[in-house]
């Protein structure tokens, strides 16, 4: 009767010390998931970040390329029987 006493008394043991254990690892997968989480979010927040102002400066360039292309209309004039082209910026 002792010997089946001490048996459940060290399964029961070994059944604390296993969920122990699982509830460490469960607190860890946790701690992890919540790293990755909040990692993901600033991530994300970084990259909207720099594609906003990618698509400032993307604009920008376009905005310029339009004024060069507006401004490089030649003007076509003759001085002195010398034909002259000037860019308009």
């Amino acid at each position: 009767m002792a010997s089946r006493t001490n048996e459940i008394q060290k399964q029961i043991q070994d059944d604390w010390a296993n969920r122990e254990y699982i509830e460490v690892i469960t607190s860890s997968i946790k701690k992890i998931s919540d790293f990755l989480n909040g990692f993901d979010l600033s991530c994300r927040s970084r990259i909207a970040s720099l594609n906003e102002k990618l698509t400032a400066l993307e604009r920008r360039i376009e905005y310029i390329e339009a004024r060069v292309t507006m401004g490089a209309i030649a003007c076509i004039y003759s001085n002195s029987s010398k034909l002259h082209i000037s860019l308009l910026l």
